[in-house]
């Protein structure tokens, strides 16, 4: 580690020894970006984990939460009972009456606005249920959004000087959008499945266990499938919410910087990069959304190869008598088996949303986790004025325009030195990367009041020395 001989500059020309980290106030320091900062990035997380974190955020709604899930499940149960309710309708209603000379329909009426009921019951709840979610997503994303930016002003200068504006803005933006629907459509439509794929596989074996069996094999392979495109899609919207957060951050520096531009007839390099980085989105996009657009069609199909093999398989059974099937038990079954492949399908058709909603996730939570501003100075700059012996100096609680800093000792006394408003540096070393040192061995003197002019050329040094007195950054030495 680089020695560290940091000091403050008294009136009377003496320094007082401040140790790693000292601060020059209570606000800004040094040991702005940590230890480690500008090393390897957080490692990617676990999609389980993003979507978990991401749901902590949901926990202060937790009461409208209990309704939206009650509203799911009462939702879920009529769309069941509709199902399991055609069977009474077939077998009980609708065959008694084909051979009744004069047919009596005030069963059947009664029957069918019971139904008719049930539908409604569901159709209300999903209303319900849907408004409710509406005002949870929007109060989650202006917590993620006050979490961000809050972040944000604790992180150090280093951290803009190497990320993009535009990134940081598509982070703000793009990514925190991709979250809306995510938490207000695909977080109940998976409540929703959920729940209607437990309904359904119990009225299914309530009904049939022969077909049951085949329908719970038809639904391994279709998850089988399904989690081999689904590995592999999610890394490609991972490198795609990645590099549109890279055009973005270039876009907006080609805008401010256009005159610049213009004046170095940088036109056609900036152009040529921005190519680069547009065909780069494309290829990531290109790849993401295709294998996220192969997941509906398949599911789809699947779902109905599995209800053409419950029609056959359960119409043999009912020839041969096995299993005690008859029409309207094999028509219920359809209907289950109906209702069994839409939540599939309709999770399958949130694919694309989701896994883009958990890449965006993942970056904002990527600038959430960088480490921010480290204090560890224990020097600090307060307001001051003289005691009544006109001599020592002493802390004031209001501004007096007078300044002196505050050293504690280790012996419990605090002693006040004048701030005389000194610039000083003494062989300063210095490298944004602690591997490659930029300045060497700089030494410089202004009093207050003195005007004093850096000029160089482009590089060398003139604004880092400007950050360095105000603290931007750390020393490597000196």
């Amino acid at each position: 580690m680089a020695r560290r001989d940091d000091s403050v500059t008294s009136a009377n020309g003496a320094d007082i020894q401040k140790g790693p980290g000292v601060r020059p106030g209570p606000v800004m320091g040094p040991g702005r970006h940590g230890a480690g900062f500008g090393g390897k990035g957080p490692k990617p997380r676990n999609m389980g984990k993003t979507l978990k974190r991401l749901l902590s955020y949901m926990r202060k709604y937790r009461s409208r939460m209990i309704v939206v899930v009650l509203g799911v499940l009462l939702s879920s149960a009529t769309a069941v009972a509709g199902s399991l309710f055609l069977e009474v309708l077939i077998d009980d209603y609708i065959t008694p009456l084909a051979g009744a000379v004069n047919p009596d329909f005030s069963g059947l009426l009664r029957a069918v606005f019971t139904m008719a009921g049930i539908y409604i019951l569901g159709i209300t709840a999903s209303a319900v249920y849907g408004r409710i979610m509406i005002t949870v997503c929007q109060g989650t994303l202006k917590s993620i959004r006050d979490d961000l930016f809050e972040k944000m002003q604790r992180l150090p200068v280093k951290y803009f000087d190497t990320h993009t504006h535009g990134d940081m803005m598509s982070r703000f933006t793009n990514d925190t959008d991709t979250l809306r629907q995510l938490i207000s459509q695909s977080v109940p439509q998976l409540i929703n499945s959920a729940a209607t794929v437990l309904l359904v596989v119990l009225a299914m074996l309530f009904t049939s266990l022969h077909l049951t069996a085949l329908i719970i094999v038809m639904v391994f392979i279709s998850m089988r499938v399904a989690g081999g495109i689904g590995s592999r899609s999610a890394a490609h919207f991972k490198s795609q919410q990645k590099s549109l957060g890279e055009i973005n951050g270039f876009i907006e520096e080609m805008t401010h910087g256009q005159r610049v531009v213009k004046v170095f007839c940088y036109e056609d390099e900036a152009k040529e990069r921005f190519d680069r980085l547009n065909e780069r989105l494309r290829e990531d996009a290109t790849k993401a959304n295709t294998l996220a657009s192969v997941m509906m069609p398949l599911m789809l199909n699947m779902s109905n190869v599995q209800y053409v093999l419950v029609a056959f398989v359960g119409g043999a059974m009912a020839v041969s008598g096995m299993g005690g099937l008859t029409l309207g038990t094999i028509a219920s079954f359809l209907q289950l088996t109906r209702t069994f492949s839409m939540p599939v399908n309709q999770v399958a058709q949130q694919f694309n949303s989701v896994v883009m909603a958990l890449a965006g996730a993942e970056r904002i939570f990527e600038l959430m986790d960088e480490p921010p501003e480290a204090d560890e100075g224990y020097v600090t700059l307060v307001n001051a004025r003289y005691s009544e012996d006109g001599e020592s100096l002493a802390e004031a609680g209001e501004r007096t325009g007078m300044w002196a800093w505050r050293h504690p000792h280790q012996d419990g006394s605090v002693t006040y030195t004048r701030l005389a408003g000194d610039v000083r540096f003494f062989d300063v070393d210095f490298g944004y990367d602690q591997e490659k040192l930029v300045l060497h061995d700089i030494s410089l003197f202004a009093r207050p009041g003195q005007k004093v002019a850096f000029v160089g050329a482009t590089g060398a040094g003139k604004t880092t020395i400007t950050n360095l007195i105000n603290r931007f950054y750390d020393l490597a030495d000196g």
